[in-house]
């Protein structure tokens, strides 16, 4: 799906009167409000590196980037505006935004140490062959996050913490993870 269709399904998840699984969890739709709150607001205020709009913009070959992600998902209601933002600055990019949790369940082929974590980012050539992967989260936010869940920190603590860290940084690591990818 292209990323308006997504915004369209993301608000018909938040307007539902009889919500489908997860959704029926109050904990999942309550993290959902959140994240559109969140994503709107990078969607608003973030901002492009200047060296970074200049790769993307020099980009002279077809390139398709699949972002599997979900709504419920914090990570991603920081990181897939970035993404987006970042696809838009040259038509040869063409993103597809896929959810894990429905076909084509392609995050089996990109798990992160086993698990499906997201946001994930995919990126392919024109020949449709991969040409890198990124995600779940930029290197130091894994990091803290790491360090969080060896301690066992509580569930509140983590997101605390790794909301702070997002709106600290500004999405300055998203952008320059993926730009070295490129």
């Amino acid at each position: 799906m292209d990323f308006q269709t997504y915004l369209k399904q993301f608000e018909q998840i938040l307007n539902a009167s009889n919500q489908q699984a997860p959704y029926d969890n109050e904990d999942y739709l309550n993290y959902t409000k959140l994240n559109w709150s969140r994503m709107n607001r990078w969607l608003k205020k973030g901002e492009i590196l200047p060296h970074v709009r200049e790769k993307i913009e020099s980009i002279n070959e077809k390139q398709e980037w699949i972002v599997i992600t979900e709504p419920w998902c914090g990570d991603a209601s920081h990181i897939v505006p970035f993404i987006h933002m970042m696809a838009e600055l040259n038509p040869l990019i063409h993103v597809d935004y896929e959810l894990r949790d429905s076909e084509p369940h392609r995050i089996e082929q990109y798990l992160t140490n086993g698990s499906k974590a997201i946001p994930k980012l995919v990126i392919k050539n024109a020949a449709g062959e991969d040409q890198a992967t990124w995600g779940p989260r930029p290197v130091e936010c894994q990091v803290l996050y790491q360090e969080l869940h060896e301690s066992k920190a509580p569930f509140e603590e983590v997101k605390i913490k790794l909301q702070n860290w997002y709106n600290e940084h500004h999405g300055v690591e998203i952008q320059e993870e993926v730009v070295a990818l490129l």
